[in-house]
């Protein structure tokens, strides 16, 4: 709806006058929070106006949000859905309702937390109908925190919340402040969250803000619950995700822009995944967003305005090797939960001097070839690999290393990796011949993917990488060459992949070459 002035909305929505349906409503909180008639806000004008004063009614995603409250929450959402606003109402009227309540917000800086507790707590204090504010009356009321009198309740704002119980905690954009105040992130995580009681309500609310940090690591770990339809404890976070397509405001007339064949490609590829439908004065607003906002910038409309829980982490392909070998490999479903057999498990690796590890895992089945884990680590020895061997409890075929494996060392033992490695009782090592070009070998993992499976959750960190795996970007000619930018730790697990796709062009693998007479095809594991 369009914005109104409070006087507009008085006349549409009026407070109950008769005592007792009253006071029946003022018991109910989902009647104070929803009918429009104690809380009032400031929303923003449009194109330069002043700002305007609305009653408060949550909107589809603030409802929707409301419906699903948990205990722990995160939320991973597009920008600017009002939920700072709706949690600011929830605490206030919580702390004015129930006795003896701590209610926090946590902002990404000062100047956040003043913003969020002038404009959002106070005005909302402030402007309650006077009949209601006379009867809840302050004890404190500082630039941060107010406390009442009648009931011993309070809300505050601040960049952090260490002392005491906190019934009610909202972090807002943690994804920004794990990017950017990491000690401070630390101290959230560390200090803050613990305070909130299990019976009590913690909402982890952000737009994304890269791969890394702890609000990454806990929407994935959330994710994956939701994923699973998992019964949640009251310690589990439930996952919250709101796309830009469903905020009924983020539209523009046809013909604003031009929609080009890749747009609609992109679009209809979302509402495949998604299960939705983006009309097209929706498909406008995003692509002229897109254009005049990020100048064309992929990965921060991503981030800013995702269409699907996965688009908020992903990082721009361009200049990406495998970027529509990826997107192909999930239309088809090669990215599944893919079945651990009892059969032998392959390793494929990438060794680093002094930097990376990385490893594939693998089982050839009929010449179907399919990855059931990943791992990689950094700065560790050969023995720390070999533990992981280990324990992981496989039958073990043949592992494949890359050629500069062979070469020995100039150390006390004079020896090379592969014979450190069998030393600590690697076995069936084959080392894979080398390329004289990259491109070559980037072009059979594009030639070989087309027939591969990976396990959706064992593999995700290569996935990962593999998304990741890209050009280095020129700034003196402008412009991706080709040459892997090795700044960003991708290039371990995309050149232990090419150890496979290498191998398996020269047949290499057990079973790529096997002849089955067999006239019935086995099973589809996949149904």
């Amino acid at each position: 709806m369009t914005a109104k002035t409070v006087t507009e909305l008085d006349q549409l929505v009026p407070m109950p006058t008769d005592e007792a349906t009253l006071k029946k409503c003022l018991s109910d909180p989902v009647w104070r929070v929803t009918s429009g008639c104690l809380y009032k806000i400031m929303t923003k004008g449009d194109d330069g106006q002043p700002d305007l004063v609305q009653r408060f009614k949550p909107n589809r995603a603030q409802r929707r949000f409301m419906s699903r409250l948990w205990n722990r929450n995160v939320i991973l959402k597009a920008r600017q859905l009002g939920f700072t606003t709706l949690i600011a109402i929830l605490w206030l009227d919580h702390a004015l309702w129930n006795a003896n309540q701590r209610c926090g917000i946590i902002a990404q800086d000062r100047e956040a937390a003043e913003a969020i507790f002038r404009d959002k707590v106070k005005y909302a204090y402030d402007n309650l109908p006077p009949e209601i504010k006379d009867t809840f009356p302050l004890a404190r009321d500082s630039a941060s925190e107010l406390l009442f009198k009648h009931n011993n309740s309070s809300v505050r704002v601040a960049t952090s919340m260490r002392s005491g119980t906190i019934q009610r905690l909202h972090v807002s954009e943690y994804g920004k402040i794990c990017a950017k105040f990491k000690d401070k992130a630390i101290e959230i995580m560390t200090g803050s969250i613990p305070a909130v009681p299990t019976n009590g309500i913690l909402v982890i609310e952000s737009t994304a803000e890269g791969r890394e940090g702890e609000f990454f690591d806990i929407s994935q770990r959330a994710q994956a619950l939701a994923q699973l339809a998992a019964d949640l404890s009251v310690k589990d976070y439930r996952f919250h995700f709101f796309a830009w397509w469903q905020e009924p405001h983020y539209r523009l007339p046809k013909g604003a822009v031009g929609l080009t064949k890749e747009n609609n490609e992109y679009f209809d590829l979302v509402e495949a995944v998604m299960g939705c439908t983006i009309d097209v004065e929706q498909r406008t607003w995003y692509v002229a967003t897109l254009n005049s906002e990020f100048a064309g910038a992929e990965d921060k409309m991503w981030q800013e305005y995702p269409s699907t829980p996965d688009e908020a982490f992903k990082v721009s392909t361009a200049g990406n090797y495998y970027a529509k070998d990826l997107v192909l490999l999930r239309k088809r479903g090669g990215i599944t939960r893919v079945p651990t057999l009892d059969l032998p498990v392959n390793t494929f690796w990438d060794i680093g001097n002094s930097d990376g590890c990385a490893i594939w895992f693998h089982q050839d089945v009929k010449g179907e070839d399919r990855f059931i884990g990943y791992y990689e680590a950094h700065d560790e020895n050969l023995r720390h690999y070999m533990k992981e061997l280990s324990d992981t409890g496989y039958l073990w075929g043949k592992h494949y290393l890359p050629h500069d494996a062979n070469h020995r060392r100039l150390s006390d033992t004079n020896k090379s990796t592969r014979d450190m490695l069998v030393d600590l009782g690697l076995r069936n090592t084959v080392i894979v011949p080398p390329i004289t070009d990259l491109m070559t070998g980037v072009q059979m993992v594009r030639k070989h993917m087309k027939g591969a499976f990976f396990d959706d959750v064992g593999t995700r960190k290569g996935i990962e990488r593999l998304e990741g795996y890209k050009k280095r970007f020129s700034r003196t000619e402008n412009r991706f060459i080709d040459e892997p930018d090795k700044s960003n730790g991708c290039s371990e697990g995309a050149d232990a992949l090419r150890q496979w796709a290498q191998a398996k062009e020269r047949g290499l693998l057990t079973g790529t070459r096997q002849h089955h007479s067999s006239t019935t095809p086995p099973p589809d594991w996949r149904l």
